[in-house]
């Protein structure tokens, strides 16, 4: 094997890597507004006649969709500026 091709290959992961992860939580809540598009019966804020606060608040397309921005801000802004400071330093 060619040791040029495997440290190319090597550094094409490593960029991925931060693309792939910035990109979880958008895809995530797209996921849910796409579930909340196709199965609308499920939204029922749409029809709240009847429901209680919990009901309404605790609905799964809108759960994946608050995932989806909680993991955006919580967990992939501080793993970037890890994996961006570990890249800085590696060099």
């Amino acid at each position: 094997m060619n040791s040029t091709y495997a440290s190319q290959a090597t550094e094409r992961s490593r960029l991925a890597r931060p693309q792939v992860v910035s990109l979880l939580g958008p895809v995530v809540s797209a996921a849910g507004v796409v579930w909340a598009i196709l199965q609308p019966y499920r939204v029922t804020l749409l029809h709240p006649r009847g429901q209680g606060f919990w009901w309404l608040v605790i609905e799964p397309p809108l759960l994946v969709v608050v995932v989806g921005i909680v993991f955006s801000v919580v967990v992939a802004r501080p793993l970037l500026a890890d994996l961006e400071e570990h890249r800085a330093t590696s060099r």
